[in-house]
């Protein structure tokens, strides 16, 4: 007990430290327990500050801010109205093909493991064969009654879906509009001794900033340059695929080994053993390549350098705590835990 009790002492005796922690589980009470009534507005909140570097940017180039804030919300809007009028749309009718086409797609792969113990007798036999068969169908079938049951209960969910994409963009253009109001009435309510949080905030809104721009153009280039190899090979579900593609860089190292099967399995079943299919598999790990040792050095020179092994474990952790949002800001708040234990109080300071 004495132990535990001089750690105690020693690592929380100071003010700073107490508000600091407050602080944090308050703000992580509010996510975990609110975040799903509360999601339009996180997530308004996000969209602002993503678009908050762009103000920036034009008030620096002497545009008035009432102006800049208009311009980048109508840019906005004309980008949310293309996503929802033409990019859904084709990613809808896609899956829908795509959905379509799996029992042929079964058939065409249960019918090549049927063939397997004939063509590689010595690697796999008939029962195994037949064992590997009724696994498959198991789990396709599994599959099928998951997506269905998700499907009727996303029906029920289109009310909510509308109240959404209409609170989103009233909510970031009054963000972008009031900031200052905004960020004034918060500040009433941090306690005056604050500097350790206020000095973790500083690294951690850089990190996040810096981190998140790079992220969505990183998504955008990788999405874009994929969808035109697919077109060029004229690639069945090649938006799908792109975005897949392009949203998969989210999770680092999983993403793009996960994006790849989906990828693979199309073009076999597409072109066969053929050139085409090597080529475009040759293609599509280029494009990987240069991402990951081109791409996200270049975008992400400013952010700090993670261990893959600490990224994996917050992809993991924050992913399994808020889904989506979690996967995307893993890194951030890796960073965030990160800098939390740099700036954390030593011993020689506390009894300074």
């Amino acid at each position: 007990m004495n132990v535990l009790s001089s750690w105690f002492k020693r690592n929380f005796d100071n003010p700073q430290v107490v508000i600091l922690i407050s602080m944090l589980i308050i703000l992580f009470a509010v996510i975990i327990f609110l975040g799903k009534p509360l999601s339009p507005f996180l997530s308004s909140v996000v969209l602002a500050y993503l678009l908050e570097s762009v103000v920036v940017r034009l008030q620096k180039l002497n545009v008035p801010r009432i102006m800049a804030v208009i311009l980048v919300f109508m840019l906005f809007v004309a980008l949310l109205m293309f996503l929802i009028f033409w990019v859904i749309p084709i990613l809808i009718s896609q899956i829908s093909q795509l959905v379509q086409q799996l029992p042929t797609y079964l058939s065409t792969g249960l019918e090549f493991v049927r063939k397997l113990p004939e063509n590689y007798p010595t690697v796999i036999s008939s029962e195994q064969a037949a064992s590997l068969t009724t696994t498959i169908t198991s789990e396709l079938t599994q599959l099928g009654q998951n997506v269905l049951s998700i499907t009727v209960s996303s029906f029920f969910s289109v009310m909510s879906i509308g109240i959404f994409i209409v609170l989103t963009p009233i909510l970031v253009f009054f963000m972008l509009k009031d900031k200052r109001e905004i960020i004034t009435w918060f500040a009433k309510f941090i306690p005056k001794d604050s500097k350790l949080t206020l000095s973790i905030w500083g690294e951690v809104d850089e990190q996040i900033g810096n981190y998140v721009r790079g992220k969505v153009i990183e998504i955008f280039i990788v999405g874009l340059i994929t969808y035109i190899l697919f077109v060029l090979f004229d690639l069945e579900y090649s938006i799908l695929l792109a975005t897949l593609t392009g949203f998969s860089v989210l999770i680092p190292y999983i993403g793009a080994a996960l994006v790849t099967i989906p990828i693979a399995l199309v073009s076999y079943f597409q072109f066969g053993w053929t050139p085409e299919f090597a080529w475009l598999i040759i293609s599509y790990g280029v494009i990987q390549l240069l991402d990951g040792n081109v791409l996200v050095p270049w975008l992400f020179s400013e952010v700090n350098n993670l261990h893959p092994v600490a990224i994996i474990l917050a992809v993991l952790f924050f992913g399994g705590i808020w889904g989506f949002w979690g996967v995307f800001f893993a890194i951030p708040l890796a960073t965030m835990v990160n800098a939390i234990i740099n700036a954390w109080p030593k011993k020689d300071e506390s009894s300074s």
